[in-house]
């Protein structure tokens, strides 16, 4: 098949790869992808149900899902749905991540520790679920372990601006200055928006 020029072609081609093989679960979800990229939320959902109905297995139609929820601010629909992204595959680091993700918006610290510990077991690169966890840490009152989770981030990607930005917090907690300013003035130079009163505090400690 010939590469689409733009997204409306290559809905067009999925739409036709569709009426040839309607029970094509993973024609449904690249289309429902597609979809979501118009914006075309319902469109999207209705394609992403079908595809589950021809490939019960597809994980990460149901990790899409749970954005589509999230999309209309519905966080519990958007936890079920990527709960059942890993109950049809253990080992889907981005469920376990989003699991992570969501149930620290909703306030359940420990629950999402294990899940985005689960996260980065499955996929030791994986970015967001560091930076995530290192929150959740901090949360926690575990000021080492969230540095160490942020450390672990940066040698993945060493001009990631969260990761540095965590760091800043996490070298204030400990009264390590020097090391929070570093981190702090890499998160501003890569484009971080430093909280106020976090800089306020980082500029009373430098010399």
């Amino acid at each position: 098949m010939e590469k689409a020029k733009n997204v409306d072609e290559y809905i067009a081609a999925q739409k036709a790869a569709l009426q040839g093989n309607p029970g094509c679960g993973t024609n449904r979800y690249n289309l429902a992808v597609a979809l979501m990229g118009k914006k075309k939320f319902d469109e999207a959902e209705k394609e992403l149900i079908e595809a589950l109905e021809s490939s019960p297995n597809l994980a990460e139609a149901y990790v899409q899902l749970g954005g589509i929820c999230l999309q209309r601010g519905d966080i519990d629909g958007c936890l079920a749905y990527n709960q059942q992204s890993i109950k049809v595959r253990a080992g889907f680091a981005e469920g376990h991540g989003n699991v992570g993700f969501i149930q620290l918006q909703k306030g359940n610290i420990d629950e999402a520790i294990t899940a985005l510990q689960k996260a980065i077991t499955y996929n030791s690169n994986f970015l967001q679920a560091y930076t995530t966890l290192a929150n959740a840490y901090l949360m926690k009152g575990l000021i080492d372990e969230s540095i160490e989770a942020n450390l672990k981030a940066l040698r993945i990607e060493p001009m990631f601006s969260v990761a540095h930005n965590n760091l800043a917090i996490g070298y204030l907690e400990k009264g390590e200055y020097s090391k929070a300013i570093e981190h702090c003035d890499k998160a501003v130079e890569l484009g971080f928006e430093v909280a106020p009163q976090i800089l306020e505090e980082i500029n009373n400690h430098r010399k």
